[in-house]
């Protein structure tokens, strides 16, 4: 699963996720991609589903691309703990994503085959997203 190596703070404050991403937001690297609609928190192990759906749905074929890292720590406090003793632990990793923002990017393979993988992939995340394809946006 992904995860930071090092960070320079080992806990982060919640935040809200506000405004349309900023950077990110156009194809760089393959032929069709997978654009998020609206803001949240998507997770490193959501990210891991969706990448297994698309590589086994096109077979291993073409090319892949993350285009999200999960950076945000996100802590817990253990079961029946009482207030205060300070924050929990970190338990996953998050990546606020933003509406605009691309998420995975794949070449190499048909669009019909693309756009299928795409969708399974959107399956495994909890926002709703839009096929994309270099040559206009959306079909």
């Amino acid at each position: 699963m992904m995860m930071p190596s090092k960070t320079k703070f080992r806990k982060a404050h919640k935040g809200r996720i506000h405004g349309n991403a900023k950077g990110g937001f156009t194809l760089n690297f393959g032929e069709y991609g997978l654009k998020a609609l609206e803001p949240e928190r998507v997770t490193a192990r959501q990210i891991e589903a969706a990448r297994r759906a698309i590589s086994r749905y096109v077979k291993r074929t073409g090319r892949l691309w993350i285009r999200i890292f999960p950076d945000v720590p996100v802590t817990r406090k253990p079961a029946e703990v009482r207030m205060g003793s300070g924050k929990g632990s970190v338990e996953f990793w998050i990546c606020r994503v933003k509406p605009g923002r691309i998420l995975f990017e794949v070449d190499g393979i048909p669009e019909a085959i693309a756009r299928e993988a795409l969708e399974r992939a959107a399956a495994k995340l909890p926002i709703k997203t839009k096929f994309i394809a270099r040559l206009g946006e959306g079909h």
